[in-house]
């Protein structure tokens, strides 16, 4: 697929923002056939000389009752097609961008004003090999950005506006801390801004490329790391790009390796070609992990391996606008063995 018309595809980053996870919505459009009004002036009526003057008046009322009935039957038909057209107008058409606000409500992010940053606009796609990602980023001092730095701990690797993590440590306070890793700095920027006004302690957002940082910061962290979840990345469809996809071997096995006995991995794309290029590094690790559906029964997969709802009870951004638009997600969730 062509790396430029994907990316137009793709949504950017809304700010609007269920919470009860919805499904795809689907609109029955309302399809009327295009009228165009009949009047005496476009209407050409061909009648034959005649030698003789016709004079039958039932030929005069036959004539006048035949083209005074097309003519009303052509007139409410364009009335009815315009008063169809009308009521589509009328009805809000909705948009994916409004889902998202519905998935989200309750966090009532649209509402809060960050005046310093204004609108936030950024890149679609960055490239994670630039010299200014290729540095480790500095290790926070933990107990300063949690209230509690020993609490189990959950990451986010490419978090975008940080919503869906905000969204799950808003319902797990003082039980779970949450960290959300970027590599697009407005966003982080805004998402800390978000997460302050909403008084969440138990959440903390890094401007850092987790396959430079990821490996250090969490053999720094007190606690053990519970979750770790990689949704919908940048997909860099050129081939010379696959290098700069997120999720490579070392990254990998760094997350193996921390992940705490019985924590869990969790992947998904709407883009097939990427979804199995990160379930191939986890699948290699199988005697580290195992897919959750060996452990849970009520996870149900297709034939081909795929976990066939999202577990988590809510969808990120970017799922909501690709089901929307009519793609299939492609999951995976590993665990760790106790």
């Amino acid at each position: 697929m062509n790396e430029t018309n994907h990316s137009k595809e793709r949504k950017t980053e809304n700010e609007l923002v269920t919470t009860q996870p919805i499904g795809p919505f689907t609109m029955n459009q309302i399809k009327t056939s295009s009228f165009k009004p009949l009047t005496m002036a476009n209407t050409i009526l061909k009648i034959p000389l005649l030698s003789t003057i016709i004079t039958s008046t039932a030929l005069k009322s036959s004539f006048n009752s035949s083209s005074s009935s097309l003519l009303h039957r052509h007139i409410c038909n364009c009335s009815s097609a315009a008063s169809v057209s009308q009521h589509q107008q009328r009805q809000p058409q909705i948009r994916s961008p409004q889902l998202v606000a519905l998935e989200y409500a309750d966090l009532s992010i649209p509402h809060i004003v960050c005046e310093e940053l204004g609108v936030v606009r950024v890149r679609q796609h960055v490239n994670p090999l630039s010299s200014s990602l290729s540095v480790p980023v500095e290790v926070p001092k933990w107990e300063d950005v949690f209230e509690d730095p020993k609490l189990p701990l959950v990451v986010d690797i490419g978090c975008g506006s940080g919503r869906f993590l905000m969204w799950l440590a808003k319902r797990n306070p003082g039980s779970k801390n949450y960290m959300g890793l970027e590599i697009r700095k407005k966003l982080v920027t805004r998402a800390e801004k978000w997460a302050e006004e909403l008084a969440l302690s138990n959440i903390h957002f890094l401007f850092a490329n987790a396959s430079i940082s990821f490996k250090q910061l969490i053999s720094t962290y007190p606690g053990p790391l519970m979750f770790v979840s990689i949704l919908c990345p940048d997909p860099h469809f050129k081939k010379r790009h696959h290098k700069r996809r997120i999720l490579q071997k070392p990254l990998a096995e760094a997350i193996v390796d921390g992940l705490m006995p019985g924590g869990q991995v969790f992947i998904q794309s709407d883009v097939l070609e990427v979804a199995v290029d990160m379930r191939k590094y986890f699948d290699a690790e199988s005697d580290k992990l195992v897919h959750v559906d060996n452990i849970d029964s009520s996870l149900l997969c297709d034939n081909e391996g795929w976990l066939a709802t999202n577990p988590m009870g809510i969808r990120t951004e970017r799922e909501i606008h690709a089901e929307f638009e009519g793609a299939k997600i492609y999951r995976r969730m590993y665990q760790k063995p106790s």
